[in-house]
């Protein structure tokens, strides 16, 4: 009975340790293993390309193709990092974001169609990001949770709370 007990208590102990982990996460393994191939990614390729698609259409953002896609319940709970792009939903009194979607490449949601929601995270932040600074790729490190979202945007499979974001710097390769 009480090697039963020790032994329960280091299982919950080495538990409780994994989930105070920051894990790096990549986008593909947010979608499960046994899931439909993801299509692929409708996005933009630069700033000329998304002024040129705003100043074409006035209408309402795609449809969402796969807004119930699959999501990996192992991962709720987990403190992670992430990277991506930000589609704002809120914007504060002194112009920062508060809330956004976090999507995987540049473009996505704005007038082409969202990615399934497997791969947009409903992200909210207390000290957002600056309005002028959305444009560039960004770190968020957070704890993940395995539940839905829905704006007029897109539907999401998973929500995040920030407790950091910062600029993801690209790595150059060195040249010889």
């Amino acid at each position: 009975m009480r090697k039963t007990f020790w032994i329960t208590l280091l299982l919950c102990s080495f538990n409780m340790a994994l989930a105070g982990e920051l894990r790096t996460l990549k986008w593909e393994e947010m979608v499960p293993a046994d899931a439909p191939p993801l299509p692929p990614p409708t996005a933009l390729h630069d700033l000329n390309q998304l002024a040129d698609i705003l100043a074409a259409e006035s209408g309402p953002a795609a449809e969402q193709q796969h807004p119930n896609a699959p999501v990996v319940p192992e991962l709720d709970g987990l403190k992670v990092k992430l990277p991506g792009y930000i589609v704002p939903l809120v914007i504060d009194d002194n112009s920062r974001i508060t809330e956004f979607l976090l999507v995987p490449y540049f473009g996505a949601c704005i007038h082409v169609p969202p990615p399934p929601s497997n791969q947009i995270v409903y992200v909210h932040s207390e000290g957002g990001v600056a309005m002028g600074d959305m444009w560039q790729p960004y770190w968020i490190e957070g704890k993940l949770s395995v539940e839905s979202f829905s704006s007029d945007i897109a539907d999401t499979g998973y929500r995040a709370e920030a407790e950091q974001i910062y600029p993801y710097v690209f790595d150059s390769p060195a040249v010889y």
